[in-house]
């Protein structure tokens, strides 16, 4: 499957604001973006026009795209799922975003980045109510347990990022046992748990056209 192979602060630098791509690296003074915020490339300084409705739509697309480490396909099929679905489209596709199993595992505090989560499941780390499940795209649901293997515990980056939970917090609808390496979906999200700067409905208006 294709994927993104650039450079990750360049996307955060793009959108202008952090994406916490790169794990531990964007709280330190070694974050690209707290360095340089302005846009990347030879005229990223300089002075930007006022953007179209269209622009804006695009670039808050973009972001969770990015944020979520997606390729275009793969996102737009989500946004599809979520304007069949009943409610509102865009906490919809919210919500389908955060069940993604690559997510919660991040969430969760068992790894320090998206893409972190996404090769440690690869690798067949983790279990899913008992069974090895290693597709980053797994859709979790309510009472579901993501649990860490038994020979994967002593792996030093995910009690790296164990210890670092303190500081990014676990949502409420997610419940974390550090001592069993177990990670409980008690609830799915509500928008209001959604706390990233995310405006959904330019997403909806832009595929909508």
């Amino acid at each position: 499957m294709a994927r993104y192979t650039g450079a990750l602060c360049r996307q955060c630098r793009r959108e202008q604001i952090k994406l916490f791509l790169k794990g531990d690296r964007c709280y330190s003074d070694k974050c690209a973006f707290e360095r340089r915020s302005y846009a990347p490339g030879q005229h990223g300084q300089a002075r930007m026009r006022k953007m179209s409705d269209y622009a804006i739509q695009l670039r808050e697309k973009q972001k969770v795209r990015r944020m979520y480490g997606m390729l275009e396909g793969q996102f737009h099929k989500y946004f599809v799922m979520a304007d069949r679905a009943k409610g509102v489209t865009g906490e919809n596709l919210l919500v389908l975003l955060e069940r993604r199993l690559d997510n919660v595992v991040y969430r969760l505090g068992l790894a320090s980045s998206r893409n972190q989560a996404r090769q440690m499941l690869r690798h067949n780390h983790f279990l899913v109510n008992g069974r090895k499940t290693n597709i980053p795209s797994f859709l979790v649901s309510v009472n579901d347990e993501i649990t860490v293997k038994e020979k994967s515990r002593k792996i030093e980056a995910l009690n790296d990022s164990l210890s670092a939970v303190v500081r990014r917090g676990v949502p409420s609808w997610l419940k974390l046992d550090k001592d069993k390496y177990v990670g409980t979906v008690q609830a799915l999200p509500d928008r209001e748990e959604i706390t990233m700067p995310i405006q959904e409905n330019l997403i909806v208006e832009l595929y909508s056209k």
